[in-house]
């Protein structure tokens, strides 16, 4: 099935990550029922397991649900405990033991190449957070190295390699990005997740000029309300942020990928904030348009 397109362009989708109380199918046909353009699908224990062995036939069955719910896909790799049941995101990119970053590593190899079976417009990826005891030389070296064969697997299925900024972790903002960026040479495979309540709540330039700034490397966005200071993932209008400015500004900059509902805290109610936040994007994104630049 096709929705409508929304002012400007932009798609948006809504993250698995906040319907885990969902069954896999169910939750996708949730979604297109609601009129999402598609979905940010966390590969997690209870969908589509990425440790599983059958996972390539459970790939090419999201595939064909997706195809046919008219649903496009970005894949994302923040599950807490998909690797580790004990240690939240563990192991990690940074840690001091190789094989623990090799697991981690494999973890996100994997991911790609679902990614490519699905057709998905990225990867999502994240740096982690600095061990206890590791200095920051050392700690961006590892990142470096972690995601050498992440990326040549990116490049080998034409899919991009999307770093998010995430607070607290080594690569926390914008200008952490470019960093890794520069250290790795700037291949083409690398590319940027712009999380738009992370820019409210550390960048110094406002989430609309984030997103000016981040235009020639997005790969995906991921969006919801928070407040300055405050990492806390919020429903639209519990927070601070003015979002029409910031929709207009993504829809001037022609990004082609899914904006991403991203409530990972409200899977309990996750149905109801899934139907409530499109009708608000989609007037924000209306204003937006109104308020600025002409349509494209």
């Amino acid at each position: 099935m096709s929705h409508p397109r929304t002012p400007g362009g932009l798609r948006f989708g809504y993250g698995t990550n906040g319907l885990t109380d969902l069954r896999l199918d169910d939750a996708l046909g949730l979604l297109a029922d609601l009129g999402y353009d598609g979905v940010g699908l966390t590969l997690d224990h209870m969908h589509l397991d990425p440790t599983a062995d059958d996972l390539p036939a459970r790939t090419r069955h999201v595939a064909r649900r997706l195809e046919t719910l008219g649903l496009g896909v970005t894949v994302e790799t923040g599950a807490r405990y998909v690797l580790d049941p004990r240690r939240k995101h563990g192991p990690g990119l940074l840690d001091p033991d190789p094989a623990d970053r090799a697991r981690r590593t494999g973890l996100l190899v994997r991911a790609v190449r679902v990614a490519a079976d699905l057709g998905a417009y990225a990867v999502h990826c994240f740096s982690g957070t600095t061990p206890p005891g590791t200095d920051e030389d050392t700690a961006w070296l590892r990142l470096a190295d972690s995601l050498g064969p992440v990326l040549e697997a990116a490049a080998d299925a034409g899919v991009p390699l999307a770093v998010e900024p995430e607070p607290g972790h080594l690569l926390a903002t914008l200008d952490g990005f470019h960093r890794l960026r520069r250290t790795l040479g700037d291949p083409e495979h690398l590319g940027l997740t712009l999380d738009i309540g992370h820019c409210q709540c550390l960048e110094p330039l406002p989430p609309a000029d984030c997103v000016r700034a981040a235009a020639p490397w997005l790969r995906h966005v991921q969006i919801e309300d928070m407040r300055r200071g405050v990492h806390e993932h919020l429903p639209f209008g519990d927070g601070e942020i003015d979002f029409p400015p910031v929709l207009a500004a993504l829809a001037d900059t022609g990004y082609q990928g899914l904006t991403v509902v991203e409530l990972p805290r409200h899977s309990h109610a996750g149905p109801h904030h899934a139907a409530h936040s499109l009708p608000f994007l989609h007037a924000a994104a209306t204003a937006g348009r109104t308020e600025g630049s002409p349509a494209r």
